[in-house]
This record gives structure tokens, sequence and C-alpha cells, in this order.
């Protein structure tokens, strides 16, 4: 096993925590401006027994990453409340549940890549590409005069997720969002 800091602790990684296995759900860097120093809030999810923990680690502690073999895989599409992934490999077909994925379903577009973690040949979580591009189908008209600096505004993208984006933003329009924290990083141009 290899220990890696805690602020290298991303979404969907494995870790290893009172000897037991978990899944990252979210993680926020947290500074407390004189006292206390910085640290990590890490919301995980035991994968044996589904339990939820929010853990706060100092950022120079050191964490264990569960041993897991990760394959590459394609989403492919979603089956009532099932998503189908491809091995890129073998092109063996797996199914995943909607509650498996819980939040990470919402970046899910057909063709995109993403490695499945597996404990004990057991798929026990996804690790989705830092950013993914999504459009927007749903959100308020722009208002004259907004800059880059005005406020956000709520934008519904293709998979249902809620966004807030700049003002400047349309409707239509694509644009790329962190897969760490659901935040808008920017606009993509339709050749892009």
């Amino acid at each position: 096993m290899a220990k890696i800091l805690a602020t290298e602790i991303r979404v969907g990684n494995l870790i290893e925590w009172e000897k037991r296995v978990w899944r990252v759900l979210k993680c926020h860097h947290v500074h407390v401006g004189g006292r206390g120093g910085a640290f990590m809030q890490v919301e995980m999810k035991d994968v044996e027994s589904g339990t939820k923990n929010n853990q706060r680690i100092r950022t120079d502690d050191k964490i264990e990453r569960a041993f897991v073999e990760s394959r590459d895989m394609t989403f492919l599409y979603q089956e009532g409340d099932d998503y189908i992934f491809m091995d890129q490999e073998n092109y063996e077909q797996l199914s995943l549940p909607q509650d498996f994925l819980e939040s990470q379903s919402a970046y899910l577009m057909p063709n995109i890549n993403v490695q499945v973690n597996f404990h004990n040949e057991r798929p026990i979580g996804i690790q989705l590409p830092p950013g993914v591009v999504l459009t927007i189908t749903e959100t308020e008209p722009n208002l004259k005069g907004a800059t880059a600096t005005s406020s956000y505004k709520p934008a519904t993208m293709e998979t249902g997720l809620v966004v807030m984006v700049p003002s400047f933003v349309l409707e239509g329009e694509k644009i790329r969002i962190n897969t760490d924290n659901g935040e808008y990083l920017e606009r993509v141009k339709e050749d892009a």
C-alpha cells in the first residue's frame, strides 16, 4: 500500500482508515486562520458496510491508499437505475447501480472514460476525470452589462446537475465542470 499526503486525497479515491476501506465522497481543504492550522474535511463511505463517516485530517498527515486494481472503462449508457460501462481492454460490460455511483452519476455522459476501482475482484468505486464538459439546458437569460466578476446564477445541465455559473453564460452553451466540487471552470467553444 502507498501512503499519500492528506492534501492528495481526491473524490473517488479509496483509502484505508481504521483498518477498513473507504471511498472518498467529498473532500475540501480548510484553513483556519491563525489557530488550528489547515486540514482536509473528508466525507467517506465504507465500501463493505455502506456507512458514511466525516473526518478532519491534518494536511501533513499521511494516509494509506487501499490497494485496488483500476481498470480503464467507458460509460456507455444508462438503463433504468443501472449504468453500463465497458472495459477498454477486453470489451466486457459492467453494470453499476445508481446508489453505488451516488452523486458521481450527474457527471456521466455516453463515451466518457473513467477508472473503475476493484478490490478483491469486486467494483468498489469509480474515478471521474478532473473535469467534464456538459451542455446547459436551462438557465436564466443574460443580464445586460454582465461581466466575469458579476454574480452567479443556477444552470441545469443535460444530466440534471445544477451548477452555479457566471451570469454571462447562456442556455445551450457547453461548460467545463470540476468533478471534485461541482464548480464551473470555463466555457468551452463548440469546436474544442
